[in-house]
């Protein structure tokens, strides 16, 4: 703690009185783009001859070490504070000049302002954590899930519609649905990394770029590309657009919602094929990770599946903030940065998090029970829609009326009722059906 006195300012010390919220401090990862960008911006100022070479090569090595993390403790302002993070940015100008034994405005802060920088900082650690984190997760849960579709690929069981009996499928089927739903989840995050990478730095107070040269802000973004490989940050279409809102955010975080609906689609249905074990679907064996209850004996319950319902329910609530966050701003400044980090940069962590233990505890040990798929595929009525073609929808509706009622076999009611064995068995293929593949009508 006596570290930390030392390190930061009046103004710092002033937030932390003001701003007893939360106990959450602003993500890690935004204190440590700003050290990024100070870095670069006091190089660049450096170089363009605005600051002495030697002041700004201190701020830039200082400025290096709170973006490595080793300053960490030194930024206890709350995450919930002043709407535009002017806060957190004079505690990083404080910070680096108590470090560099420089001046925290006229140096460290050189051609800033915390109304282009902290959004900047913002923008490029939602682009870093998606690009770096977030989507090499998303591929390789994508991958996993191939690979169960092609290991299930002759599973044949029954489809399911509206919760109802279903004409058959194969278990291969459903899981490359589920990979396309990761793969298409990737594309939609990616398509909105583009507008995330065009930060506003440069723009200072309103957009103008009052107080700083007009190369500063080019020559920052060029050394922030050299230094970090994020090829996608950019200059703004707009100078005004990307200052007075955070469009590129709510959109983001809207691609973040999607792969949290299509994991609880997923998580819904990995937990229901493998209740059970007897009597419930029954088509899967997960794997057994805990014990599911302190008084039933050897009760196993679908741990995993529960964890990503309950992050997926997160991200989602964590979008509606966002998206309200994003509503906020009028004229030049959107006033709820801080709000809209917290969120986004959670729901990239608990995305990236859970679809790693997805992968790891759940999907890569699936199993199917090839005793429950036969039973599921050989037991669905829906099956009598193959004899549509041959018999009629009427006629096929009255076997599945009769078979229902009765408890009897498909099979046994449809040759009651005239159909011949030959067409029935020609006709009622499960392998056929699950591919699609209809017999020619005779």
């Amino acid at each position: 703690m006596a570290q930390t006195a030392q390190l930061y300012g009046g103004e710092t010390a002033k937030a932390v009185e003001n701003f007893p919220i939360s106990g959450e401090p602003v993500p890690a990862s935004v204190i440590h783009w700003l050290g990024r960008i100070k870095a670069a911006a006091a190089r660049v100022n450096g170089e363009l001859g605005l600051l002495d070479e030697k002041v700004a090569e201190k701020v830039a090595a200082a400025a290096d070490a709170v973006a490595s993390g080793m300053h960490d403790v030194d930024f206890p302002i709350d995450v919930f504070q002043t709407g535009s993070g002017t806060s957190t940015n004079m505690n990083a100008n404080e910070v680096i000049a108590k470090l560099s034994g420089t001046h925290p405005n006229d140096d460290v802060n050189y051609g800033q302002s915390s109304n282009d920088v902290f959004p900047s900082a913002v923008h490029l650690a939602a682009l870093d954590e998606a690009t770096n984190r977030l989507l090499p997760a998303l591929k390789l849960l994508e991958k996993s899930f191939t690979k169960k579709a092609k290991a299930f690929k002759d599973v044949v069981k029954a489809g399911r519609t509206h919760l109802m009996d279903a004409v058959p499928v194969t278990l291969g089927q459903e899981f490359a649905g589920y990979a396309a739903q990761m793969r298409l989840g990737r594309e939609r995050i990616e398509a909105a990394l583009p507008h995330v990478g065009q930060i506003p730095l440069g723009g200072t107070a309103t957009g103008t770029g009052l107080n700083t040269d007009p190369k500063f802000a080019e020559k920052v973004r060029k050394l922030l590309i050299k230094e970090t490989k994020l090829k996608l940050i950019a200059p703004p279409r707009d100078r005004f657009e990307a200052q007075a809102n955070r469009d590129a955010l709510v959109e983001l975080s809207g691609a973040l919602k999607v792969v949290a609906v299509s994991l609880t689609k997923i998580a819904q249905d990995l937990a229901l094929m493998g209740s059970g074990p007897r009597a419930g679907i029954g088509e899967l064996f997960l794997p057994e990770l805990q014990k599911g209850s302190s008084i039933m004996p050897g009760k196993v319950n679908p741990v995993i599946p529960e964890v990503v319902l309950q992050v997926s329910a997160q991200v989602i609530g964590n979008d509606t903030a966002i998206t309200i966050g994003g509503m906020q701003g009028q004229f030049e400044l959107n006033v709820r940065i801080p709000l809209i980090a917290r969120n986004l940069l959670e729901s990239i962590h608990l995305l990236t998090t859970t679809t790693t233990v997805l992968r790891e505890k759940c999907v890569d040990g699936l199993t199917a029970n090839k005793e429950g798929t036969t039973r599921s595929a050989e037991s669905t009525l829906a099956t009598a829609t193959a004899l549509n073609l041959h018999i009629g929808y009427d006629k096929a509706a009255a076997i599945v009326k009769e078979a229902a009622s009765s408890g009897r076999m498909l099979r046994e009611v449809a040759l009651d009722q005239g159909v011949e064995p030959e067409l029935y068995d020609k006709a009622v293929d499960l392998r056929k059906i699950a591919a699609g593949n209809a017999p020619d009508k005779k």
